[in-house]
């Protein structure tokens, strides 16, 4: 099997939930590898896993240690991989488990968001010669330094998958989920959202950075980088997916592909000189109280004050937040929004914005304020308008 075409698979928590689905992800994964495939396979935790022991941890103190609470979360993913390994050699297909730093993946120091440096797949691709399926915990790795292990962050399987593909020069990796590919909307706010079977990196990536929850953008940048053929499943159905490429040729300039949306977005306040000492002082703060930078969506220096818009995971957000109240230069400012997200193809049209402010506006919604960008044009609502603005912003589609 050794010239035979590496396949990487990834699957979701969703698809892992229950032992029962387990072995139907296995029985799968045995007839891909009966068929000639090398297979490597990228697990979530299973289900909520994640988010229990998350909630655990944060009941167990309001300030977790960032080194402890990446120990406990990879266990979740370590349960994933030994069982999925254990109903593969009951299958008959032999295989075996490895945890991320056994699989190779460097990070750097970082705790709850480390990046991959490098990923040297040594015992990867020896397993693989031997004719093994191979079962990788994702969302971590281990820092080749401290040699301590790391997570990478929410939606961190996603990187694992396609860094794993790269190194290992894989055919294809497929991120298989419970939904149905990318659609126009998230189904839960939208129920006839549009299911998009092709779409280009940049909008993908676009998309994934303003909240859609189907891939990390990181991971998607590190597939456009690394020329990695990247394909999103839904589990069961074939039939049903979204190719990514690098151009969507014939598709018009401007069209309105999706649209997306963040449910949460602080904002703090940093008294200071100008924009650079604000950012060197947000940086001192999180250092010393061992926090991970969030994703920075905008920021602007006004009359001694830099303001920085921030999102992540609610728990991370909850803990940042926590640590300003006993701050002197540092505070949240104003209320909690939501953004709303237009991702168009090729470029914004000039006037998008003006129609979606029209139409939010019809709606008895007023946006705060918009960003735009290449590829999108980003609203700024009240947390009770969010999914409201999705609705009608659905329209332009």
């Amino acid at each position: 099997m050794r010239n035979n075409p590496i396949i990487v698979q990834k699957y979701g928590g969703a698809c892992l939930e229950t032992p029962a689905k387990i072995r139907a992800v296995a029985s799968n994964l045995a007839d891909l590898h009966r068929r000639g495939h090398r297979v490597v396979v990228i697990v979530s935790a299973m289900g909520k896993t994640t988010d229990e022991l998350v909630r655990m941890a944060y009941q167990i103190s309001p300030h977790p240690n960032r080194r402890e609470l990446d120990m406990l979360l990879t266990t979740g993913e370590r349960i994933s991989m030994s069982l999925m390994s254990m109903a593969l050699s009951d299958f008959g297909v032999p295989a075996i488990s490895f945890t991320g730093s056994q699989a190779g993946v460097m990070t750097d120091e970082s705790h709850s968001s480390a990046r991959i440096m490098d990923v040297r797949p040594v015992r990867v691709r020896e397993e693989l010669d031997r004719g093994r399926v191979v079962v990788l915990a994702g969302f971590q790795g281990v820092n080749p330094v401290t040699k301590e292990i790391t997570t990478l962050g929410r939606g961190g399987s996603d990187t694992t998958a396609v860094a794993m593909a790269a190194a290992l020069k894989a055919e294809c990796c497929e991120i298989i989920k419970e939904v149905d590919g990318v659609c126009s909307a998230d189904p839960r706010i939208v129920a006839n959202s549009k299911p998009l079977r092709q779409l280009d990196f940049g909008s993908l990536s676009e998309m994934c950075f303003w909240g859609a929850k189907v891939l990390h953008f990181r991971s998607v940048e590190l597939a456009q980088s690394q020329n990695v053929a990247l394909v999103l499943k839904q589990w069961g159905g074939a039939e049903r997916s979204t190719q990514v490429v690098r151009e969507v040729m014939g598709m018009e300039s401007g069209r309105v592909l999706a649209v997306n949306s963040m449910a949460r977005i602080e904002h703090v306040e940093v008294d200071s000189a100008d924009l650079n000492q604000g950012f060197e002082k947000f940086a001192k703060h999180l250092k010393q109280n061992g926090l991970s930078w969030p994703q920075l969506l905008a920021s602007a220096f006004t009359a001694g004050k830099t303001r920085i818009m921030i999102t992540c995971d609610s728990e991370s957000l909850d803990t940042l937040l926590r640590t300003l109240e006993g701050s002197k230069d540092l505070r949240k400012q104003r209320e909690t929004l939501s953004s709303v997200s237009l991702t168009c193809f090729g470029g914004v049209s000039s006037d998008l914005p003006f129609k979606a402010i029209q139409i939010l506006q019809q709606q008895g919604i007023i946006a705060d304020k918009y960003v735009l960008s290449p590829h999108s044009v980003s609203f700024f609502v009240a947390v009770e308008s969010r999914e409201a603005a999705v609705k009608a912003l659905h329209s332009l589609i």
